[in-house]
């Protein structure tokens, strides 16, 4: 009995080694499979480009007109994948993309030189690590109130409370230098700094008197305020509009159709720049030849994502731009005969 129990485990045993042997060399060819699908894959993702674009808030222009623009890059550009962030706007935009953290931003052309020549008190040494693309379209700033408010002009902010902007954008450096220029310094009216929502829900409920907003125009921004407050546009114009050119050299003179906003029936001067497209200096010039020339010869399929499309334009691409334009950006420009 003892012998034939003895038998009967050896020869369980040995059925256990012939099935482990059998087994270990599929599992080692799984193993070695899963190894080779996991090396194909991340070469796969390694042949994609992942590009950061760093916008503005999502209730500004930026940050819609930045999707639409990237959508068209992916669809048309193979090989690229551009990720929209939103952001703080102008002056954090040039800051992230100058140190790096992102690939590809809007800002102010003010904003950008200010950076480039380390002037203004944005911006504390001078910032060369970023190439400019080209313009994407005029930045008209809003100066905002309401005809219930009794303001009348930008001197009568004195004592008022103003939102003029989100810190660190474009809005809030060229709002404070245009309060300068009339005269107008910080202890003078109570500040209330936020995002154009902010801006918009501000001036509804009447805790703010105005509002500096640079959008492009006409604003959905101020046509949402004008639904139920109808607004006033204070102008610079005159010898008002020499004051603060002196103060913003880029700034040149926009006419704000009158009947665009309720409350706004005649026309109002006010002042315009730029927004302008910059990327890190190292990307390709490869690269960046593809993102110019498909912005711009794909402008009407970037309006049907936003409307402001049908103002990029290529025969304003480089005016207005005072820093360095990559060298991808300028072949392209070469090409098209654009100086």
């Amino acid at each position: 009995m003892k012998k034939s129990l003895s038998i009967l485990l050896i020869v369980v045993l040995a059925l256990a080694l012939v099935f482990t042997g059998c087994s270990q060399p599929a599992q080692q060819e799984t193993k070695e499979e899963a190894k080779q699908e996991g090396g194909e894959q991340s070469q796969k993702s390694g042949d994609t480009l992942e590009l950061a674009f760093a916008t503005g808030g999502t209730s500004g222009t930026y940050y819609p007109l930045g999707g639409s623009i990237a959508n068209v890059w992916n669809n048309n550009i193979e090989g690229v994948n551009v990720t929209i962030q939103p952001a703080g706007a102008s002056v954090e935009n040039i800051n992230r993309v100058s140190s790096g953290e992102v690939d590809i931003v809007l800002a102010m052309n003010n904003i950008a030189d200010d950076a480039f020549n380390g002037t203004g008190k944005s911006f504390s040494k001078p910032l060369k690590n970023f190439k400019a693309v080209g313009v994407v379209y005029p930045e008209v700033m809003h100066v905002i109130t309401t005809q219930a408010s009794g303001v009348q002009s930008i001197a009568d902010l004195k004592g008022k409370a103003i939102n003029p902007g989100p810190p660190g954008s474009g809005t809030y450096v060229t709002a404070m230098k245009i309060l300068e220029a009339y005269g107008i310094g910080p202890k003078d009216y109570t500040a209330k700094p936020g995002s154009f929502s902010d801006a918009v829900a501000g001036l509804k409920d009447g805790n703010i008197d105005a509002a500096f907003a640079v959008l492009s125009f006409p604003a959905s921004a101020v046509q949402e305020i004008a639904t139920t407050n109808p607004v006033k546009i204070l102008e610079m114009d005159g010898a008002d509009f020499d004051k603060v050119k002196e103060l913003v050299p880029f700034a040149s003179k926009f006419n704000i159709t009158g009947g665009e906003y309720k409350g706004q029936d005649n026309d109002a001067t006010t002042v315009t720049l730029q927004a302008v497209m910059y990327v890190k200096e190292d990307l390709s010039d490869d690269l960046v030849y593809q993102l110019t020339k498909v912005m711009y010869e794909n402008t009407v399929e970037i309006a049907q994502g936003h409307a402001r499309g049908k103002q990029i334009k290529l025969e304003n691409a480089i005016n207005g731009v005072t820093t360095p334009i990559h060298p991808g950006a300028q072949k392209y420009y070469d090409e098209k005969g654009i100086k």
